[in-house]
């Protein structure tokens, strides 16, 4: 009888035990990243490319999720986060240790055809159009995609970082955050507008008017932006400016911090050690994603 309850007993131990290694025997779920992803652009002309990543769970529920548009810098395309910046291991590993909450994850293409986030001067080539017409309706309808500006934030990096900030200052109603990192500022003066224009454009600049370089710099220049802007419309975004200490952009976004911290507009500005590269950017995103989910939550 005492055999039998001993035998009772180890195995309801070893139950027990495994019960509790069970988790940690079995492999971990990944979410999983498509970078060669397509769709068709009538403001483009072409078909354009982007990246998805799609959390752990997307395959077994139904529910929706919000979404990061996360923007690439120049030289780089919808595979840059991918490949470079890790995007499916630290989203994993976030979302795992219960910093982010889950999400999905757009890497639009701005390097094929002219390279940006925006629309030339002469509005002939419409990216910015492409991105909020086409890009945005398309993938929020092919995906489970909550809708609302609530669970939408867009980030990005240096071009990118530039887009992130022309983004959700043109359309603070979209965006619930914004995380510019290592960002462009655009122009600082119509002759510095000028000047990149010189060296840039694809049309001559004479045959550009004075005042369509004007509006063309009231419009691409973020720091001429936040002071257009009414306060109470910049504090409808959440703001979190990260640029390194050796960054050779790191003025622009030292103004930009500056010209919010004169508005009395909450933000949170960053400055670690550490330049304009992937190293730097990649110990970005971890704080990018928790940030950005802290508008997702409920509190």
């Amino acid at each position: 009888m005492k055999n039998v309850l001993k035998r009772v007993v180890n195995a309801r131990l070893f139950l027990f035990v495994l019960l509790l290694l069970l988790p940690a025997l079995l492999p971990a779920q990944t979410g999983k990243v498509f970078d060669n992803l397509s769709m068709t652009s009538k403001i483009l002309n072409g078909e354009r490319k982007y990246a998805v990543y799609l959390p752990p769970d997307y395959e077994t529920s139904q529910r929706s999720y919000p979404v990061l548009y996360l923007l690439h810098g120049g030289g780089d395309d919808q595979t840059g986060w991918v490949q470079f910046g890790e995007v499916l291991h630290i989203a994993d590993k976030a979302i795992r240790e219960g910093i982010a909450t889950p999400m999905i994850i757009v890497m639009p293409d701005a390097n094929t055809g002219r390279r940006g986030y925006s629309n030339d001067v002469l509005n002939k080539w419409r990216y910015e159009d492409f991105f909020f017409q086409e890009l945005m309706p398309y993938v929020e309808k092919q995906y489970r995609i909550k809708g609302e500006k609530r669970y939408r934030a867009v980030a990005g990096l240096s071009m990118g970082g530039q887009g992130t900030y022309l983004y959700a200052l043109h359309h603070p109603e979209l965006f619930s955050s914004a995380c510019p990192l290592s960002a462009g500022t655009g122009p600082r003066s119509i002759e510095d507008l000028k000047n990149r224009l010189e060296r840039y454009a694809s049309e001559p600049v004479g045959d550009i008017t004075d005042s369509q370089i004007e509006a063309y710099y009231k419009d691409q220049s973020v720091l001429a932006l936040v002071e257009a802007i009414p306060a109470d419309t910049l504090k409808s975004v959440r703001w979190y400016i990260d640029c390194g200490d050796d960054d050779f952009l790191y003025e622009g976004n030292s103004l930009m911090h500056i010209a919010l911290r004169k508005k009395e507009v909450p933000h949170e500005y960053r400055v670690r050690d550490g330049a304009h590269n992937w190293t730097y950017w990649r110990d970005s995103l971890p704080d990018v994603l928790k940030f950005v989910s802290d508008a997702f939550h409920q509190h």
